[in-house]
């Protein structure tokens, strides 16, 4: 088995989760033109899931058809969780590698580990079906996605050493936040001398607009050191900063946000003193705000019986919390649910709860949200 070259990898990745649309449908002209954008840059890596609608046969047609297979390396994932059978968990590799159009993938990984579902991962032989299918040149490197406490991630990488990297939830909000425990999660991936890849690291595209309060931080922070970072590059700085850390995914949107994240790991260097002041600064700042931690992920749409769609809907609800412009938001949120599927008519099934990598109390959330914006 041949080490990870980690030198090979750029220190950005591009993910694939949140590709820019056009009409309803992934815009593969946009696409294109960021993937090529990203491969002229050097940045080699890029990301996507068996369960990201659409961005496997995307990445088909902006990538693979389009640029030599050796220029670039391709991660996907395994999600056991909501399917009945270990025999359909194990066809969603098959299914990858014709959706992407390749015979292998580089990055393999098991998706979304946390504690509500890493006991059927191993009662479904994944970890065993990986470690084969590594030997059989299917796939190059095995890891996992993880969205769990440390004293899970540690059971799971003493478990499991062969696993070669894992995928942690890090940014400077969640560094300390209880409920994901980045720091902590970062400590025992280290402990365990694992690569990281981090996902993230702008909170679904939150610092990118952050509360008012570590906005001003950040904009004074420039003022006086000279500088023109945005806000999400401050946020990608301080996890690309960190020490074994193998690449930083960014979920970008269009050709604007590759630019800018592009220009952040040009001639990188981390963050100096100056700044992991500024952005400590920042994390006492933001645990202050009282903001739903969602990532817009979207897991919790798929199964919801009456098509809520939480993540805009959240999204509405922290603008409200983050700057106290109710005019405006309730604009948003009347535009999120224009077409039904309004926060009042959670039915409380559960479903999204139980899929939901952050642990929200989305039902709560959802009740909290139709008070204030409805």
């Amino acid at each position: 088995m041949a080490a990870i070259d980690l030198d090979a990898i750029g220190k950005l990745g591009f993910g694939l989760m949140r590709l820019p649309k056009r009409a309803g449908r992934i815009d593969i002209d946009e696409t294109s033109r960021m993937v090529d954008a990203f491969l002229e840059a050097g940045g080699t890596y890029f990301d996507t899931a068996f369960v990201y609608p659409g961005s496997e046969k995307a990445m088909r047609k902006a990538l693979v058809e389009r640029h030599p297979r050796e220029s670039y390396t391709i991660a996907t994932k395994l999600f056991a969780t909501a399917v009945p059978t270990a025999g359909l968990a194990k066809k969603e590799l098959a299914t990858s590698l014709s959706r992407a159009g390749t015979g292998y993938v580089d990055f393999y990984l098991l998706h979304s580990l946390m504690d509500a579902n890493w006991k059927k991962y191993e009662r479904f032989g994944l970890w065993d079906f990986v470690a084969e299918e590594r030997d059989k040149g299917t796939i190059r490197h095995y890891g996992f996605s993880f969205h769990g406490g440390p004293e899970l991630l540690d059971r799971l990488l003493t478990a499991h050493p062969d696993a070669e990297f894992v995928q942690l939830q890090v940014n400077y909000a969640d560094w300390e936040n209880p409920s994901v425990q980045a720091r902590a999660n970062w400590e025992v991936a280290r402990a365990h001398g694992k690569p990281i890849v981090i996902m993230e690291p702008v909170k679904g595209g939150r610092l990118a607009n952050p509360p008012m309060e570590a906005r001003a931080l950040l904009d004074e922070a420039n003022a006086r050191l000279g500088l023109d970072w945005s806000h999400a590059s401050w946020a990608l700085r301080f996890a690309a900063s960190l020490d074994g850390v193998m690449c930083v995914l960014s979920g970008m949107s269009d050709s604007a946000q590759m630019a800018d994240n592009l220009a952040t790991f040009r001639d990188f260097e981390p963050l100096d003193a100056d700044g992991r002041a500024v952005v400590r600064r920042c994390m006492e700042a933001m645990g202050h705000v009282s903001t739903i931690a969602c990532t817009a992920c979207g897991y919790c749409r798929e199964g919801c019986p009456q098509k809520i769609p939480i993540p805009d809907i959240f999204s509405a609800m922290n603008d409200l919390t983050s700057t106290g412009q109710a005019k405006a938001t309730k604009e948003a949120y009347a535009l999120a649910t224009a077409e039904g599927g309004r926060a009042s008519d959670c039915v409380a099934c559960g479903q999204c709860e139980g899929v939901c990598p952050q642990h929200l109390p989305i039902i709560e959330d959802l009740a909290a949200c139709a008070e204030a914006l409805e």
